[in-house]
């Protein structure tokens, strides 16, 4: 990769993030939380956060590099997609500074986690539709509705909840017209219950289901704090603002995540095709085997290119250009790394099956990066109507 599209310093925070995954040894018994707080000690966690709270003083682009290279050594965090890069990344743009005191400095250094409530089960890819509502009770905020697929409730210490408040008529929902405002829900607050959702995904992190009944909060628990800031930024009239200053980076993060798992997917295939010999020489000679593993690596080296643009274009404050590279890199990523696992498990043939090479479990694993946090089709939607300016279907 040339320094006209990665500076010097982005390629050794690769090679350190490498080596340091490389050469981790999860001790017995240790679940992922282990391997998180020990990158967070040497500053990849909070790469992105600001200096002054504890951070590295970067952006999404070296947060993402610090995914990826993770999950190309085999060991990605998807909670880095939740907790730096979407939570983090809210608090330290539009929370008040007793928040970003609060949050910022732990999410930095591993001592504090934070999930991201946003998906309903009747709402789908529909961020419109939210029903979760939140009315004031005095100087206090009760909030009431159900999510889905919140990844990481049960090791977190709060959850990030997408609600409306009650001010916007029901109606107004269906129309499209959005009023959210992001709100932090302590893991134990009376009423937040979750249950975990049996999935066939083999991850550390449990997907749950959560029930908001009239939890109470504190009206400093919205995040902006209670009312408008001058700047438009903060408190119940921001929170659009606010959940698309979280959206961009989720992409791009899960652009890192599928990028980073091709990577090691194909890194096991070429090992293998290198040395597996049915004849005479190696399977890695046959045209039949080399050149889908070579389209394997340009798919993740193009989707590579869009995530750098979508990191540095958000690092730089252009959310727009930003929301349009952030879903191609996302759509490119995803498409690449489930391909990039096929033809790794067809190259090793039932080896490929086995535990022993360690990629079966990636063909479930890969379709999150096609499936999470919006779907391939709704991408396509976006890029039609936003990019192409196609009339909407829906």
């Amino acid at each position: 990769m040339t320094t006209l599209i990665e500076p010097e310093e982005h390629t050794y925070l690769r090679e350190a993030v490498a080596d340091f995954t490389r050469n981790y040894v999860r001790p017995p018994g240790a679940d992922s939380r282990h391997f998180w707080q020990a990158a967070a000690k040497l500053g990849y966690i909070g790469v992105n956060l600001p200096e002054e709270y504890g951070g590295g003083g970067g952006g999404i682009a070296e947060l993402s590099i610090v995914l990826e290279e993770m999950g190309a050594a085999g060991n990605p965090l998807l909670m880095m997609i939740v907790s730096p890069a979407i939570c983090g990344t809210v608090i330290s743009r539009f929370g008040t500074e007793a928040q970003k005191q609060d949050w910022l400095p732990a999410l930095a250094d591993g001592t504090r986690m934070m999930a991201f409530g946003i998906t309903e089960p009747d709402a789908g890819s529909n961020s419109h539709r939210i029903t979760t509502t939140a009315r004031r009770d005095g100087d206090d905020w009760l909030l009431t509705g159900r999510k889905v697929f919140i990844s990481g409730v049960d090791i977190c210490d709060a959850t990030l909840v997408v609600g409306r408040t009650e001010t916007v008529p029901t109606e107004e929902g269906r129309t499209g017209r959005l009023k959210p405002c992001l709100f932090i829900v302590p893991r134990d607050t009376p009423g937040f219950e979750r249950r975990a959702i049996d999935m066939e995904l083999d991850a550390d992190e449990t997907q749950f289901e959560l029930t908001l009944d009239d939890v109470r909060l504190p009206a400093d628990a919205l995040v902006g704090g209670g009312s408008s800031h001058a700047s438009g930024s903060g408190g119940e009239d921001a929170g659009l603002l606010q959940l698309f200053a979280g959206l961009n980076p989720e992409r791009i993060m899960t652009a890192a995540f599928g990028i980073g798992m091709g990577r090691y997917a194909l890194s096991r295939a070429l090992d293998y095709a290198r040395e597996r010999t049915v004849w005479k020489t190696p399977i890695g000679a046959h045209q039949a085997i080399a050149h889908p593993l070579a389209q394997a690596h340009i798919d993740l080296e193009l989707a590579r290119l869009m995530m750098q643009k979508a990191a540095h274009l958000y690092d730089a404050g252009d959310d727009i250009g930003a929301g349009e590279a952030a879903n191609m890199a996302k759509y490119a990523a995803g498409e690449a790394c489930v391909k990039a696992v096929d033809q790794a498990v067809h190259t090793l043939g039932g080896n490929g099956l086995t535990r022993e090479f360690g990629l079966a479990s990636l063909i479930t694993a890969s379709r999150v990066a096609r499936i999470a946090p919006v779907s391939r089709e709704m991408i396509l939607n976006y890029v039609s109507h936003q990019t192409l300016g196609l009339p909407k279907s829906y």
